[in-house]
């Protein structure tokens, strides 16, 4: 066995980098990286001022944050990457040595893919996906192994009916779904946060309409990718005859839920930010969803109501055609106490409280004459429900305690009178 000589390997590797490092045209294409990179530097300066100075301006109004950061921050990238493609481009048709601009192109591509991904994407699945996907994609074009793995790909195939499938065609539509599909819902979520701004429509009409785009925009979405990769829509027709099967069958419950959401947007009964209480449950809604109604109460607990619950059973919404709601609130006092006088306080009270409406006007009746005590009522208004009513009452009948001990009127508690009597002697009978 050859003993290893160090000298020898040195010459290899001397040998080596002479014949695929050290080459003109290899080091003209580094070159033209730099030079590259240099132009995209300067570009870049005065396109990023100019993004921040637009952003400043109206930008923030109009694109999310998340896109917002991503243009700034893939200004120099891309700039770069088309110019290497551009150079690439060229050397091909000049037939001159490109390999090492194939490569650089392929690793920035990747790079800026991964940059986009998880700028926008805020799943961790999603992005580790996009990343995986990207390095697979630059390494096999880099190793010259691309064509050959598309081509294998293309082999694997298998017939469902008259459609002829492969893995090739799969594995591209579902890459071309992810990206239409991500497209929509940001064009999507575009379109909603504009809509949001618009002062003609109504709370209802702005999830109504942004559902309907939202839902229009992914069907075109999942549509485009279909026919993108070859695949004849019309054979969908049995497909969409068996789902309305199993709609009808097994997602009974979600049809409805989802029909139902559309009525309640329709019929403008249920908005976001009305007050409502179905059942024991009272609070706030957040938002409609296809399936659900979001409602939070002041436990700060999220209450998922399905939306043909609202539909069919009876809701009591606090807001839905103005947001007064009267309050009745009883109280009780002595029988030897001023009757009027409490009246008068407790009157005093509510015209003192900071949310209670002026008008109508706040009143205080006398409803009775109680086992213990006279029933009074207060009653008054408030138009503002959703700041709360458990603690409007609490202020005024805290109020309504210390007016009533500052003027000696005494509040009754329950009470009873038992009377002894002398006992009666029972006689036994001797017989």
């Amino acid at each position: 066995m050859e003993s290893f000589n160090f000298q020898t390997l040195v010459n290899q590797t001397q040998n080596w980098v002479s014949e695929y490092v050290f080459v003109a045209s290899n080091f003209t294409q580094l070159l033209i990286i730099v030079v590259t990179w240099s132009l995209a530097w300067l570009v870049a300066k005065p396109l990023r001022r100019q993004h921040k100075q637009w952003v400043e301006k109206q930008g923030k109004y109009l694109v999310p944050g998340t896109i917002r950061n991503a243009t700034n921050v893939l200004v120099l990238p891309a700039l770069w990457l088309l110019m290497l493609w551009l150079t690439t481009l060229l050397a091909r048709q000049a037939e001159w040595a490109d390999s090492v601009l194939t490569i650089g192109s392929s690793l920035l591509s990747a790079w800026v893919v991964i940059r986009l991904s998880a700028t926008l994407m805020r799943n961790p699945f999603l992005t580790k996906s996009v990343s995986i996907i990207a390095w697979t994609i630059a390494a096999l074009n880099i190793l010259g192994l691309l064509s050959p793995t598309k081509s294998l790909l293309a082999g694997l195939s298998f017939n469902i009916g008259s459609l002829n499938l492969s893995m090739l065609v799969i594995i591209q539509g579902l890459i071309y779904f992810a990206i239409f599909l991500w497209a929509a819902l940001l064009v999507s979520r575009l379109i909603e946060n504009s809509l949001k701004t618009s002062v003609s429509l109504t709370p209802s009409m702005v999830v109504l309409s942004g559902k309907l785009v939202r839902i229009t925009l992914v069907t075109a979405a999942f549509l485009i990718a279909i026919s993108t990769v070859g695949i004849d829509l019309s054979i969908f027709t049995f497909f969409g005859g068996a789902l309305g099967v199993g709609l009808g069958f097994g997602l009974q419950k979600v049809v409805s839920n989802f029909i139902s959401g559309i009525i309640l947007l329709l019929d403008k009964s249920i908005k976001p930010g009305d007050v409502i209480s179905i059942g024991e449950t009272y609070g706030w809604v957040n938002s409609l969803n296809a399936r659900y109604v979001s409602l939070d109460t002041r436990d700060g607990i999220e209450h998922l109501i399905p939306n043909e619950e609202l539909i069919v059973t009876r809701v009591e919404n606090w807001s839905h055609s103005n947001n007064r709601v009267r309050l009745k609130i009883p109280v009780g006092i002595h029988y030897d106490a001023d009757v009027k006088k409490a009246m008068s306080l407790c009157e005093e009270v509510v015209q003192e409280a900071e949310r209670v409406l002026q008008y109508p006007v706040p009143v205080c009746l006398l409803r009775g004459f109680g086992d213990n005590s006279v029933d009074l009522e207060i009653r008054f208004w408030v138009n503002d429900p959703h700041n709360g009513l458990s603690n409007l009452k609490s202020l005024v009948l805290l109020g309504v305690w210390e007016k009533f001990h500052e003027n000696d009127i005494e509040i009754p508690y329950p009470q009873r009178d038992i009377h002894i009597k002398n006992p009666i002697e029972i006689k036994q009978d001797s017989s």
